[in-house]
């Protein structure tokens, strides 16, 4: 391809995207269409092409594909997961750092997007009021970065070389989480070697029952386990709720363990104002996860892990083999988190944090905290709704018909509701004027609805009870029958 060509295309195809976001208001959030619908769209059957083809028609037709048979959570009424819509200077980007095609696994590979990444990192870290000397990495999301940080943790307390011989020869180590814990947890107990019956779940209320944290400690102390690990949460998966992380903290200090706060979600509403105080322990933690792109609209991937202490990242993941040859210029990423080739995912989190500001994104994730809230707030007021939680920018309710008012904590009742909320929800989603998920809280499914989304407004979410109440209607009606 000339340049030329590629000026063209690339021309042709901004002008195409930009098109998109400029509507994306007046689309379906998604199209709800059957697996078998998409892949006839795609002709998913064809055989690799023999022949090279014209790229301005694959370019168009793959732009063609994707704008008609995606689910849009940049659009302002997609609150479904913790998926935020993606800021456009992020795309701009994505395609620059392709453009430069940066390995940022070596200093000597990748200079600049080296010191932009530990820049990045410093800011983050600033930002959440994390201390800027910690160790840090980017990562593809939530899971690699709670990941990275569990095998960091295992590294520091394990009281033998755990990396050399291994996790059965020394005591049997456990961890400590709350049932709310995302299912990182499991996996990253599963990879470490572990296995899943090594996470003690703290089963108290929501959030972490500390007394019985302690209870569970003592247990476990007598038993010959080597705890090693708390984990907090920092805005639960179902319902943004903040464990209480300074109480978290100080019985880690107390006890010799490792405090890992998964902020994947959460962490960046502490520097907001009003932010529940529970935030401030994340200070205190041996370690942090945390999401650009989730509360930073960053385009997907950009997670982080900050960890205080920065060798306890090379302790646990840095190996030397012959042919590297990359020793004493710079920070070499392969000696600080499991990936070797590393994309340049900084470069979309550098430029984003330098177009918004601190300030700027401080009132934007206000704006989603103050919309979860004010739906909240519209159905406590709403004759057929439920509200259930609120908590950051997460609102869970559900449709509960008049007639079954009454009825309410009934077996039977709670039964149908469940069951009414659930076919709810999918007629949502079919409807494509929002797209939501659930929750279930003590035993009622929920419909829950995230906010992070600099898109979303006012208007978009008073539309929200009216939708739900005229489809819910219509559900009760067709099990009535």
């Amino acid at each position: 391809m000339t340049s030329d060509q590629f000026r063209s295309l690339g021309h042709d195809l901004v002008d195409r995207i930009a098109d998109f976001l400029a509507s994306i208001r007046t689309l379906p959030v998604t199209p709800a269409e059957p697996p078998e619908q998409v892949r006839v769209a795609l002709a998913a059957t064809r055989v690799l092409p023999e022949a090279g083809q014209d790229p301005k028609a694959l370019l168009r037709d793959a732009a063609d594909l994707l704008f008609e048979h995606s689910l849009f959570n940049g659009h302002p009424r997609f609150y479904g997961y913790i998926t935020s819509s993606a800021a456009p200077i992020g795309i701009l980007a994505d395609l620059l750092a392709a453009a430069v095609n940066a390995n940022v696994g070596a200093w000597k590979l990748s200079p600049m997007a080296t010191e932009m990444e530990a820049q990045v990192i410093r800011w983050l870290a600033q930002f959440i009021g994390y201390p800027t000397d910690c160790g840090g990495l980017l990562l593809s999301g939530g899971n690699m970065a709670n990941l990275t940080c569990f095998l960091a943790a295992r590294a520091a307390q394990a009281r033998w070389d755990v990396r050399e011989q291994g996790v059965a020869i020394g005591p049997r180590l456990c961890v400590y989480a709350s049932t709310e814990t995302h299912t990182w947890i499991q996996k990253a107990a599963d990879l470490a070697g572990l296995g899943t019956k090594a996470i003690h779940w703290i089963d108290g209320r929501q959030p972490m029952d500390l007394h019985e944290l302690e209870v569970r400690y003592r247990q476990d102390i007598e038993e010959g386990y080597q705890p090693f690990l708390v984990v907090g949460s920092a805005g639960t998966v179902s319902t943004g709720a903040v464990d209480p992380l300074p109480d978290l903290a100080s019985f880690c200090q107390e006890h010799g363990l490792w405090f890992h706060v998964d902020g994947a979600y959460g962490a960046f509403a502490s520097s907001v104002a009003g932010a529940p105080l529970e935030l401030r322990g994340l200070q205190s933690a041996d370690s942090v996860a945390v999401d650009p792109h989730k509360w930073l609209y960053t385009p997907l991937e950009a997670g982080c892990a900050l960890v205080r202490n920065r060798s306890a990242l090379m302790k646990a993941f840095s190996y030397h083999p012959p042919y590297y040859n990359f020793e004493g210029e710079g920070l070499n990423y392969y000696d600080i988190g499991p990936q070797n080739s590393r994309g340049f995912r900084a470069l979309k989190v550098w430029l984003a944090l330098q177009h918004a500001g601190a300030a700027g994104y401080r009132a934007m994730i206000q704006d989603d905290i103050t919309l979860a809230r004010y739906l909240y707030d519209l159905a406590v007021d709403h004759p057929e709704l439920e509200a259930i939680t609120n908590h950051l920018s997460i609102t869970t309710l559900r449709y509960v018909p008049h007639e079954l008012r009454a009825g309410l904590g009934s077996q039977q009742t709670e039964d149908y509701l469940n069951q009414l909320n659930q076919r709810l929800l999918a007629a949502i989603e079919k409807s494509g004027e929002a797209f939501i998920s659930n929750a279930v809280i003590a035993g009622k499914y929920a419909l829950r609805f995230c906010i992070v989304n600099f898109r979303a407004s006012t208007g978009d979410v008073e539309a929200m009870p009216q939708l739900i109440a005229q489809l819910g209607r219509q559900i009760h009606a067709e099990l009535s029958i």
